[in-house]
């Protein structure tokens, strides 16, 4: 048996460093898209819940000022003031509040704060634990020692009562939009900065050990050319998964500063929060409108957010992706292995108990 080769005809150009090194990247490598085409069976359907849920608050934070009928704070309109505790109907679709405020604009307003807040949280706890872990797993020695304990110390304080203080110390919990939604950022990025460290610090400890980064120090590379051109682009692959799975802690945060009375005015932003502790009186009076929206819509965000978290979570875990891929794939592992005597051929029906070969077997005729 001969095997042919072809060679490439003279002039021909080489080859692309993209063919040699593999198909082009397309839009279908993206992180979400590339977990979303792995996903089976449950995994997908929770990720796509994850991400429906997800998009539609998304889109209704930033389309707030086309989506809500009013303004968060306004209770008047043509001159006319909005009746308290009107039930879902005509000009409220979801009601109006015992301070005149209609439901449905404060629901609307209120994703978007919730957003800005998930945002500027996160944000500002993946830059500062980032470089923290950077730096103290690439120089290690006394700094690192000082700042792992240092982390833990802080790991400790319960993220709740570290915003009420913080909120209380930045605005004496009479917030501002920007004065409620930063105490809840700060006291997030406090909190939640040891788990990026711990996360990054590892894994620069395990990455400046390789054969790489022992290359880029013979050649003579700079500390901080290693540090942020080959140790921080690897060591960042699971930041996704910590984004996603923190970001709803982020509204829970803003919705118990609210819930409290240390969250933001009702004059200055929509918060969910603060409309279920105004909703507290309105339950016993038989008004279900004013708490039932806020909180549906808290439960709904934080669901969206989490089913995206731990199906990426899920993902990133080769013994849990692609269950169904593995299992069918095992039949053909089995048509075609190697036995003692030659190969496992499914024609003579040796792979299943049910084949002819195994009849004969049982029947005694080849014994």
């Amino acid at each position: 048996m001969t095997t042919s080769t072809s060679t490439p005809p003279a002039g021909a150009a080489p080859a692309s460093h993209a063919t040699l090194s593999g198909r082009r990247r397309t839009w279908r490598d993206l992180p979400v898209v590339h977990q979303l085409r792995q996903s089976v069976g449950v995994q997908r359907g929770m990720l796509v819940a994850g991400l429906v849920l997800t998009a539609v608050f998304v889109l209704v934070a930033v389309l707030a000022p086309l989506i809500a009928p009013y303004r968060w704070a306004q209770r008047e309109a043509d001159g006319q003031a909005f009746d308290t505790l009107q039930p879902p109907g005509g000009d409220h679709l979801l009601g109006t509040t015992q301070g005149g405020y209609d439901v449905l604009s404060r629901v609307v307003w209120g994703a978007q704060t919730a957003l800005e807040t998930m945002v500027v949280a996160v944000v500002l706890s993946i830059f500062v634990g980032v470089a923290l872990g950077l730096v103290s797993g690439y120089v290690g020695g006394w700094l690192d020692r000082v700042l792992v304990v240092v982390g833990d110390a802080i790991y400790a304080f319960p993220t709740l009562l570290l915003a009420i203080v913080v909120s209380i110390a930045i605005s004496g919990g009479q917030s501002s939009k920007w004065g409620g939604i930063l105490a809840a950022a700060f006291s997030i990025t406090v909190v939640y900065i040891p788990q990026y460290f711990r996360v990054i610090r590892s894994e620069t400890v395990r990455i400046k050990a390789e054969a790489y980064v022992e290359s880029a120090k013979v050649v003579g590379a700079s500390t901080g050319r290693i540090m942020f051109r080959h140790v921080l682009r690897n060591a960042t692959r699971t930041l996704p998964l910590i984004f996603t799975l923190n970001a709803s802690e982020a509204l829970l945060t803003l919705a118990g500063l609210g819930f409290l009375g240390f969250g933001i005015e009702p004059n200055s932003a929509a918060e969910w929060g603060y409309d279920l502790n105004r909703a507290i009186s309105d339950v016993t009076s038989g008004v279900w409108w004013t708490g039932l929206f806020p909180g549906l819509a808290i439960v709904l965000f934080v669901l969206g957010v989490t089913l995206v978290g731990e199906s990426l979570n899920d993902l990133a875990d080769p013994r849990l992706r692609g269950r169904r891929r593995v299992t069918a794939a095992g039949g053909t592992v089995a048509a075609t292995s190697v036995v003692p005597g030659g190969t496992l051929d499914s024609a003579a029906g040796l792979e299943t108990p049910g084949g002819a070969a195994y009849d004969r077997v049982d029947g005694g005729e080849d014994r």
